[in-house]
């Protein structure tokens, strides 16, 4: 086996970004797609160039044919398809978050171990040359000691039939954009929180509309970060140590369009690092592939992206109670 045979567990639109990925990465090939209506299967397929079409999600994961499966469903069904898909022997790169709960991470986390398939998160930005670059100068200590990551993602929705906007759907604004600030505090903190801080605005939808959280963690850095539906289109990230801060003017989405820029202790102008080139969500293709051909450890783990479910489930917490939440193992 030298390539990964993929399929698309759905015709989300979040597909059009995986499938040039899975063309461009030197060892994988899409093979098939599939819906919950045979038509709509064939349509899908023939508009995207995709050899296959099933007219079920059972269908796809009962072939022996396909070797990987991406699923982009709504946030409360991939829990129940990323263990079917396991337990049909297929590797799953579901995308974020895992599951708005923390016991069905954790039956997912369970049924990858059970099944020896492989498992991932979807946060495509985290494989990206730009955030790999970021680590490296947090680990190195280049900033010095990092006091505060601040980050923000927004955008306008104002369909109230949106699958974001459906709460027994796993909807809202921190679900949707706002989990990308927590991972890259998470990231750069080196884990959980000690506690969390939060608030909420809450439309006639029954979710959040608008969000902003604080996150103190050990070492004594602390995370702000906010994020909306309500507000147009903005991201940005900066990581502020003793010894300087990274900007990123666009740190999650449309990275080709933004700067990742130093701004050293005592200097007048920011320099800009330069980022190599690569499509945005090519590399959680390639790790994946990895893992499966090579046996390469993931690079986003599991335990990194249950913490990403248990910080964003004290953070909602927070947020409901007005009360500062604590995160204790």
């Amino acid at each position: 086996m030298n390539t990964v045979r993929w399929g698309l567990l759905s015709t989300a639109n979040i597909n059009r970004r995986l499938i040039p990925a899975i063309r461009a990465s030197a060892r994988g090939r899409l093979v098939a797609v599939a819906s919950r209506n045979q038509a709509r299967a064939e349509t899908y397929a023939a508009e995207w160039e995709i050899p296959q079409a099933f007219g079920s999600y059972e269908a796809m994961l009962n072939t022996d044919e396909v070797d990987a499966v991406y699923i982009g469903l709504p946030n409360h069904l991939h829990a129940e398809w990323s263990i079917k898909a396991m337990e049909a022997g297929k590797h799953v790169l579901c995308e974020k978050p895992f599951a708005p709960t923390l016991a069905e991470v954790d039956q997912m986390i369970a049924t990858a171990a059970a099944t020896g398939r492989h498992l991932a998160e979807a946060f495509m930005y985290r494989h990206h040359p730009q955030m790999k670059i970021v680590g490296q100068w947090v680990r190195e200590g280049r900033l010095g000691d990092i006091v505060q990551v601040m980050a923000r993602f927004s955008f306008t929705l104002d369909d109230p039939q949106n699958v974001r906007m459906v709460p027994e759907y796993g909807g809202g604004s921190l679900w949707d954009v706002g989990v990308y600030p927590v991972s890259l505090a998470q990231y750069i903190m080196g884990g959980m929180p000690l506690y969390v801080a939060a608030d909420q605005w809450v439309g006639s939808t029954g979710v959040d509309e608008s969000f902003a959280g604080q996150m103190r963690y050990p070492n004594g850095g602390m995370a702000l970060f906010a994020c909306s539906f309500r507000t147009p289109f903005h991201t940005m990230a900066e990581i502020i140590g003793t010894e300087g801060r990274l900007a990123l003017e666009r740190p999650f989405v449309d990275v080709e369009e933004g700067r990742l820029l130093h701004y050293e202790a005592g200097a007048a102008e920011p320099e800009e690092v330069t980022v190599p080139e690569e499509m945005l969500y090519l590399g959680e293709v390639v790790d994946l592939n990895a893992a499966i051909l090579d046996g390469a450890d993931p690079y986003l783990t599991l335990s990194e992206t249950r913490q990403h479910v248990r910080t964003t489930l004290a953070l909602y917490e927070a947020a409901a109670s007005k009360e500062v939440v604590y995160l204790v193992d």
